[in-house]
């Protein structure tokens, strides 16, 4: 009998037709593979009996980095003749399903070969095979073969076409493969001076740059890193200046396992995902040492390590042998470099440049990830896991485009019962992120092949992915369609876990556009796929000044004195403490301080009259507020970084929480603020707060009955996540997903499951 076995999934570029090849051969099954445009395609000549047996091997003995999605079987009726097992050329009917491999780190056997003397490949900085290396990140068009890759510019010499051909190697079909004679090749500059030096001493050059104290800008897998020595003060130091970059946290890369250790306290599942073959940056809790500069993450007792996942890297952290800051190599706001125009823009900012010579075709940062009641959680989600496919349990009835939110961004595609999500983008703040978003939008559109028929945005009228909506409709005549910020927040992660029709969303974040015009982020909503009902919010405040508030905790902190006191917060200045209806009101009060007379009676006046004073619900300027009120933080440098002191001030010593009320939906927060000012301890004030908003979240679900389900940038918070899943270990998040804005392509896809 023959039979034709079609298998969709991960399945090209991962090693997969060989090991079919391998299996074939131990069963003594004659016939043929190959790729084509939805995966695998494979005829074999076999009883039932030798087909069962076949088939259960292949899910038994699946190579590490294939998944299958769906493997069907049937009989044909074709005359086909088979007197071996054969690999054949690919094929390129039909619309495009096959899943795209992503970018992973070096296996065991080629970091082997790399340091073994007697190897042709000795210290050779791009060494791959089929099991590990670029993907994704060099990939212009599928079904994923050489030619259609930026390997296409590299003639393999004799010895690599004869291990590229042998199906029995381990680098057959692996599309990256060179060596010293035919393979990828590395320039060193000196700003924009070519330095004269041979190929195999140039790692070590650029090794001891690094401990000179240079800044050396270094081209990876899907970008550039600025790296530097962790433990040199002055260096990091210089790193910032440059960079504009005052506090932001930079990440680490460790040698192995071992330096990491010495560095922070890291869990079994930690240290799984530090060594796994994706290598993210995992978000760690830090030892008290002097490994590293304190100027690596300032102010704060976390630090975000990865150990070296290129065999590049690997030489570079052999030949320093301690911690190196490796930070993407971008303009602030703007994406990652990708190339030699890109990385030039920052010539000011390293001293020196490592180039090489193999096209990035498709940017992609570092994944971020953390592991929080040992819970896996992403908060960014890119190299080594992406792009990305959610099998959904219903079929788009046409191609659909979903173009995500205006911050983290991602866009995803919708093709028959698959949602497909793109690595990482950012934020869509300036000219060039925004023609990034566009590029990535064409990158997978020409990989898949793919025309949508529809496309989704985000409600906000003013995001710039709603505005490149609006230029497709008008460009191409295709119809587009909006939904809400927060409702796609709660789909997303609907369609990534296991919960019922109709949930609770809880859905914490900066802001997103409401129904009603206003600016939401702290929303409790019933959701299903059939729409939503907002049952609960945060009694909404000024952001006084719009988005300048966002920078200043300041400000919506004194909002909330004025929506608490009124005019009263005036007379502060005139006196060391005066009575209040509420509390006794002293010039102690870090958020007043912050302010000159004159700015507050403009921000009293501007409060009064709603000028440029948008209305907000949003739970992560809240923690701004407490952030300001607390003297931890009066205006930021980055996205979430009061959060984040808050988490380092935290106490769990600290019992109790304060009073707050809801009323009709509307939870007010009045009486936490008026006691966190009356407050002497912070870290009190601040331990209190935290355990308000557990509060108030168990409450609310505790009226409805409902799965509860968490999503928004602020349960990146791992102090609120933990006493959350602490309080209702049933609560859901995604551990698919982050649950900060790069979920919303997702749910925008999600949605239209209702339709």
């Amino acid at each position: 009998m023959i039979y034709k076995i079609s298998i969709k999934g991960t399945v090209q570029g991962v090693g997969f037709r060989p090991f079919i090849y391998k299996l074939a051969h131990s069963h003594n099954l004659n016939g043929s593979i190959c790729n084509d445009s939805k995966g695998v395609k494979i005829y074999i000549n076999a009883t039932k009996d030798m087909l069962d047996s076949f088939v259960d091997d292949i899910y038994t003995n699946i190579p590490p980095l294939a998944t299958i999605d769906r493997l069907e079987v049937e009989e044909i009726e074709e005359d086909l003749r088979f007197d071996s097992f054969e690999i054949v050329h690919s094929s390129e009917n039909g619309d495009i399903e096959v899943d795209i491999p992503s970018d992973l780190s070096i296996c065991p056997e080629c970091e082997k070969e790399l340091f073994d003397s007697s190897n042709r490949r000795y210290l050779y900085p791009f060494i791959t095979c089929t099991n590990c290396g670029v993907r994704y990140s060099i990939i212009e068009d599928l079904p994923y073969d050489r030619a259609k890759t930026s390997m296409k510019f590299f003639a393999m010499c004799d010895k690599c076409e004869a291990e590229y051909s042998n199906p029995l190697d381990r680098r057959y079909h692996a599309q990256p493969i060179g060596c010293w004679e035919c393979g990828v090749s590395m320039s060193l500059y000196h700003k924009d001076k070519r330095l004269d030096i041979d190929a195999k001493d140039m790692v070590q050059r650029v090794s001891n740059l690094l401990l000179d104290g240079h800044i050396v800008a270094i081209k990876g897998v899907g970008g550039y890193h600025l790296m530097c020595d962790a433990s040199n003060d002055g260096a990091v130091r210089r790193l910032r200046d440059r960079k504009n970059r005052p506090s932001k946290p930079f990440a680490l890369m460790c040698k192995d396992i071992d330096m990491a250790k010495q560095i922070s306290n890291i869990s079994d599942r930690e240290e799984e995902l530090l060594t796994s073959l994706q290598r993210p940056i995992v978000l760690l809790k830090s030892k008290n040492n002097s490994i590293y500069s304190k100027e690596v993450t300032p102010n704060l007792s976390t630090v975000g390590i990865f150990l070296p996942y290129t065999p590049l890297h690997i030489l570079i952290m052999n030949y320093v042998d301690r911690p190196l800051v490796a930070t993407s190599a971008n303009i602030s706001n703007e994406p990652i470099s990708t190339n030699l125009e890109t990385i030039s823009k920052l010539s000011g900012v390293y001293d020196y440049l490592l180039e090489h010579n193999r096209e990035i075709l498709n940017g992609c940062d570092d994944s971020v990830v953390m592991v929080v009641d040992d819970r896996e959680l992403f908060v960014r989600k890119a190299r080594g896991y992406t792009p990305f496919s959610v099998k959904l349990d219903f079929e788009f009835d046409k191609p659909t485009l979903a173009l995500g939110a205006n911050q983290k961004s991602t866009i995803a595609l919708g093709i028959k019962d698959k949602a497909i999500i793109s690595p990482y983008i950012g934020d869509l703040d300036t000219i060039e992120s925004v023609e990034y978003f566009k590029k990535t939008i064409d990158n997978l559109k020409r990989l898949y092949h793919f025309k949508p028929k529809l496309i989704i945005h985000d409600k906000h009228p003013m995001y710039e992915s709603s505005r490149v909506a609006k230029e497709m409709e008008e460009r191409e005549n295709i119809p587009r369609v909006s939904i809400n910020h927060h409702h796609a927040h709660i789909l997303a992660t609907m369609a990534t876990s296991s919960s019922q029709d109709r949930v609770l969303g809880v859905a914490f974040d900066g802001t997103g556009y409401g129904d009603d015009g206003n600016l939401w982020g702290g929303e409790f909503m019933i959701c299903g796929y059939q729409g939503y009902e907002r049952v609960a919010h945060f009694r909404y405040f000024k952001l006084l000044g719009g988005a300048k508030a966002i920078k200043e905790p300041r400000r919506v902190a004194l909002s909330m004195l004025f929506d608490i006191y009124g005019d009263e917060i005036l007379n502060f200045l005139e006196s060391e403490a005066f009575p209040s209806d509420k509390v006794m009101i002293n010039h102690q009060i870090p958020t007043l301080q912050a302010f000159t007379p004159r700015e507050l009676k403009m921000y009293w006046s501007m409060w009064q009259k709603g000028l440029n004073s948008p209305l907000s619900s949003s739970v992560g300027r809240i923690f701004d507020a407490v952030a300001s009120l607390c003297g931890v933080v009066q205006s930021i440098s980055y996205e979430g970084e009061s959060g984040m002191l808050l988490e380092e001030l935290y106490d769990s010593s600290v019992l109790g929480s304060y009073e707050y009320h809801i009323v009709d939906g509307v939870i007010d927060i009045s009486d936490m603020i008026s006691s966190i000012v009356q407050e002497e301890s912070k870290k009190v004030a601040i331990s209190k707060f935290f355990h308000t908003l557990v509060d108030i979240v168990d409450e609310v679900s505790s009226i409805y009955g409902l799965d509860t389900l968490l999503s928004g940038g602020v349960f990146q918070n791992r102090v609120l996540l933990e006493l959350i899943l602490k309080r209702n270990p049933k609560a859901i998040i995604s551990s698919t997903l982050s649950p900060n804005d790069s979920s919303i392509s997702l749910g925008q896809l999600v949605s239209q499951r209702c339709v």
